[in-house]
C-alpha cells in the first residue's frame, strides 16, 4: 500500500457549518450588549449580537476549556519538576490576510475571555509595534514591503514574546500609530503578567527556515497556546480592502497628519484604481507568498463569506 495515498483522505480538521459550531455554544452566557459590539467593530467590518453569539461564544467555552486544561498541565509539571515558577500567561494568536477583520475578532475576544469568572487579565497587542521603523525600512528598501516578515524587528517581537512567556513584570511593547503610518517613538504598552494575552498580527503564523544544524530557531507561534485563522477568498479580500480605502479616504486620509493625506483628493475611479494598485503589488502578495501558506498551522480557522460573516468553523483535532 502506498502510505501517501492515504494522506489525500486525512483531514486534520474538524469541519462545522455555522449552525452546528452555534450549538457548541450550550449554556455559555451572552456578557456584551449591542452597543458594546458595536464599539469592538471595525468600521467596514460586520459585526453583531448574533455573530458573537453563533461563533464566538463558542470560541470562548472552547477556549475556556483549552485554559483550564493548560493550566492543570502547568501545574502537574511544575510537581513533578519540583519548581516554582512565575505564572505564565496563555497566548492566543490571530493572523489572517489584511481587511479581513483580525482586529475586531481579537477584541471581541478580548471583551468576552475578561468577563469570564472569575474576572481574568486579558490584554491584547498587535504586531504592528514591531515593525521597523519607516526610516529604517526605506533605507533597506522595504517601504513596498511592509507587513511582509523580512519588514518586522523580529529579535525584539521574539524577545517580548519570551519576557511575557517567562512571567516577566511590566514587558513593554511599541505603539504603532495607522495615522502617520509609523512607530511612535518613545511610547509603548505596558504588559503586566496578564492571565490571557492576545497577539495579532497578519504574519504570526510564519515559520523560519530550519537550521541545518539542529540548533533551535524561535519563531513567534512558538509560544502561542492556540491559534486562530481568519479566512476568506482573494477576490472577497480585495474588495473589502478597496471599500476600507474608500471609507478612509473620506475620513482619516483628510487628517494633514496622516501619512496617506495626499489621497483624500482623489475621486471614486482614482482611490479603486489606487487601491487595487496597492493590493496587488503589496498585500496580494504577502497574502500568496507568507500568509495563507499558515494558514494549515492554525489550532481553529473561520472561513468568512463576501458578507464578512462566518460561514464554517475548522477545528484541528487533538
Amino acid at each position: 500500500m502506498d502510505a501517501r495515498s492515504d494522506l489525500h483522505h486525512y483531514n486534520p480538521y474538524r469541519v462545522f457549518s455555522r449552525s452546528e459550531w452555534a450549538s457548541m455554544r450550550e449554556d455559555t452566557p451572552m456578557t456584551l450588549d449591542a452597543a458594546e459590539v458595536a464599539a469592538l467593530r471595525s468600521m467596514h467590518d460586520r459585526l453583531d449580537l448574533t455573530e458573537v453569539e453563533e461563533i464566538y461564544l463558542p470560541m470562548s467555552r472552547l477556549l475556556s476549556i483549552h485554559v483550564a486544561a493548560m493550566q492543570q498541565l502547568y501545574y502537574a509539571q511544575r510537581r513533578f519538576l519540583g519548581v516554582v515558577e512565575r505564572k505564565m500567561p496563555f497566548i492566543i494568536g490571530v493572523a489572517g490576510s489584511v481587511a479581513v477583520g483580525k482586529s475586531t475578532t481579537a477584541r471581541v475576544l478580548q471583551a468576552l475571555l475578561a468577563r469570564w469568572s472569575p474576572r481574568p487579565t486579558v490584554d491584547l497587542v498587535t504586531t504592528d509595534g514591531f515593525l521597523h521603523p519607516n526610516a529604517y525600512l526605506e533605507r533597506a528598501g522595504l517601504m513596498q514591503k511592509k507587513g511582509f516578515p523580512e519588514s518586522y524587528d523580529l529579535p525584539a517581537l521574539l524577545g517580548f514574546l519570551s519576557d511575557i512567556k517567562s512571567g516577566r513584570r511590566k514587558v513593554k511593547a511599541p505603539i504603532y500609530s495607522h495615522l502617520t503610518y509609523d512607530i511612535v517613538p518613545n511610547k509603548f504598552t505596558v504588559i503586566d503578567r496578564p492571565d490571557i494575552l492576545i497577539v495579532e498580527g497578519v504574519n504570526v503564523l510564519q515559520t523560519g527556515r530550519l537550521p541545518r544544524d539542529g540548533q533551535a530557531v524561535p519563531v513567534v507561534s512558538d509560544f502561542f497556546d492556540f491559534s486562530v485563522y481568519l479566512d476568506a477568498d482573494e477576490p472577497v479580500l480585495r474588495d473589502w480592502y478597496v471599500r476600507r480605502f474608500l471609507a478612509l479616504r473620506d475620513t482619516a486620509f483628510h487628517d494633514p497628519r496622516s501619512y496617506f493625506h495626499r489621497y483624500a483628493v482623489l475621486s471614486d475611479e482614482e482611490a479603486t484604481a489606487t487601491a487595487i494598485a496597492i493590493w496587488e503589488r503589496t498585500n496580494l502578495a504577502n497574502l500568496e507568498d507568507n500568509i495563507l501558506p499558515t494558514r494549515p498551522r492554525a489550532t481553529l480557522i473561520l472561513k468568512k463569506g463576501a458578507d464578512h460573516v462566518v460561514e464554517s468553523v475548522a477545528l484541528r483535532r487533538l
